[in-house]
């Protein structure tokens, strides 16, 4: 019998869509969309000694002023993803691009010329660090269970942004002036929403839930997914934005090296992060994500304690760090893996916020317990003591909790 206007073709099946060119296309444009993004998130810490100086700022006002955006880009991810799963990220990248623009251009024109405006613009570009409570839910649905570990991975690399921001945005500023990186990233923003708008497209199969935000916010909360998720990427997650953000400080106390030298060492920790992302999400499609997260954090707790008794640098202490740098960018790509897998279809974008603003807000506590630490004892020992402690506890949370989570998933 033919069909009707009336009957709708059905769509294809995960299998189906991950074997046509589409979904790589999608998952191209939105890890684009999240490097993009997170380069803008990035562009006030590279400039925070050049403002110090000229604003005299003191070492808490320039850590506020660098830890404003990500601390509300953290939490924004809550209802951001939460709207991801109404709206769809055809929707929301170009939206989340668009509003990034203005506080970019406010602070790259106006906004540097005392610490409140700083503080207030550094409030808005949060916005930019939403985008990855946009991209996960809209790659999950274009992918079967199969590969979304992989898809989820590469797109997680996009965190790279913010590499790209510490490279090149000191480097710009000086040579064109101040305006100059935050002119050029308005830019590359405009363009890639517009582009966004005409080349993005729903996964077949994709529908909105229709219970209002506080209600479906409220049911993500009662999910005990979210919740043990929340707590493996605070601690894969966060540890790494904790190192990216406090390394360099470290080795130049313990070590005494360069500002260079130390900046170039982070560099290398963030660079084998980023690329064991997606490896992460590759080898928990082969060999499941609770398997990839167990060994990431017993690997994690090795680093963290080796490095505690503060070797020499060379070869123990580099090999401890890259082994907790490869360790914190895989597990965050199990993470996510685990998220595809455990969490409802309809909420992964809800449990994407919930679980992105704790690896977040995860990556703002730990400099600060350091930086204390070291204030009273005048060693770090304690804090990485502390570290190999918090991914033991994950560890066994992991082997047990989470382990019968999956368990009963593949048995439902």
């Amino acid at each position: 019998m033919p069909k009707t206007q009336q009957e709708p073709e059905p769509g294809p099946t995960g299998a189906e869509r991950a074997g046509t060119g589409r979904p790589m296309l999608m998952l191209v444009m939105a890890t684009l969309g999240f490097a993009m993004n997170f380069w803008a998130w990035a562009l006030l810490s590279p400039l925070g000694p050049r403002f110090k100086d000229s604003l005299a700022l003191t070492t808490f006002e320039q850590s506020l002023l660098v830890a404003v955006p990500v601390v509300v880009g953290s939490v924004g991810r809550i209802p951001v993803g939460a709207l991801t799963d109404r709206f769809g990220g055809r929707v929301m990248f170009p939206v989340v691009s668009l509003l990034t623009i203005v506080p970019v251009l406010y602070l790259g024109l106006a906004g540097h010329s005392s610490l409140t405006a700083l503080l207030v613009g550094g409030f808005f570009l949060g916005i930019a660090g939403t985008a990855f409570a946009v991209g996960v839910p809209f790659v999950n649905g274009w992918f079967p269970p199969e590969r979304r570990g992989l898809a989820i991975g590469i797109f997680g690399a996009g965190m790279g942004g913010t590499a790209i921001s510490a490279l090149t945005t000191v480097k710009a500023a000086d040579k064109f002036g101040m305006e100059f990186p935050f002119v050029l990233t308005a830019i590359l923003l405009a363009l890639y929403a517009v582009a966004a708008w005409f080349v993005l497209r729903e996964a077949p199969g994709h529908t909105a839930p229709t219970e209002p935000l506080t209600k479906r916010l409220a049911a993500t909360v009662r999910l005990g997914v979210t919740w043990e998720m929340a707590a493996l990427y605070a601690v894969a997650f966060g540890g790494y934005v904790a190192f990216s953000v406090y390394l360099p400080t470290y080795l130049k106390t313990e070590y005494g090296l360069s500002q260079t030298d130390a900046a170039n060492r982070m560099a290398g920790f963030v660079l084998l992060a980023v690329v064991m992302r997606p490896i992460g999400g590759w080898l928990s499609d082969r060999i499941g994500a609770a398997q990839v997260m167990l060994v990431s954090l017993a690997v994690t707790l090795v680093g963290a304690a080796v490095q505690a008794s503060a070797p020499p640098l060379m070869p123990l202490g580099t090999i401890a760090f890259l082994a907790m740098a490869a360790a914190l960018g895989a597990g965050s790509g199990a993470t996510f893996a685990l998220v595809a897998m455990l969490a409802p279809a309809n909420k992964v974008g809800a449990v994407t916020g919930v679980v992105g603003a704790a690896g977040g807000l995860g990556g703002f506590v730990p400099p600060l317990v350091m930086g204390s630490i070291y204030g009273s004892y005048g060693s770090y020992t304690i804090g990485l003591v502390l570290l190999a402690v918090v991914a033991g506890s994950a560890a066994i949370f992991t082997a047990t909790v989470v382990r019968r989570a999956v368990a009963t998933r593949r048995a439902a």
